[in-house]
């Protein structure tokens, strides 16, 4: 059995990103799971006559998780913080055209 000392190494430099990168990085669980529900439905359906039947599934997979329609902004409140921190991070390679 592996303890999360063992781990200690591989796990620092996680730690020497910014607070706002790092819960970022660990909500990412959030994109699997929707890619885990996006198969589920396709696979579910098996064939699509077209491309706009497959988008159309898609979408609709989406709107069922946020039947509301607030998530865009919730999504733009957690991420703003990390884009910027990101930004200064990696200064000139996040938003290169703004640079130009």
């Amino acid at each position: 059995m592996k303890l999360w000392h063992d781990a200690w190494e591989q796990f620092t430099p996680f730690l020497a990103w910014d607070k706002e990168i790092r819960k970022i990085i660990c909500t990412t669980n959030a994109i699997e799971s929707l890619n885990v529900r996006y198969r589920g439905a396709v696979n579910a359906r098996g064939h699509f006559p077209n491309d706009q039947a497959a988008l159309k599934c898609l979408y609709l997979v989406t709107r069922s998780l946020d039947p509301t329609g607030r998530g865009k902004a919730r999504w733009a409140i957690r991420w703003k913080p990390a884009l910027n921190a990101f930004a200064i991070a990696f200064d000139g390679r996040i938003n290169p055209a703004e640079n130009n």
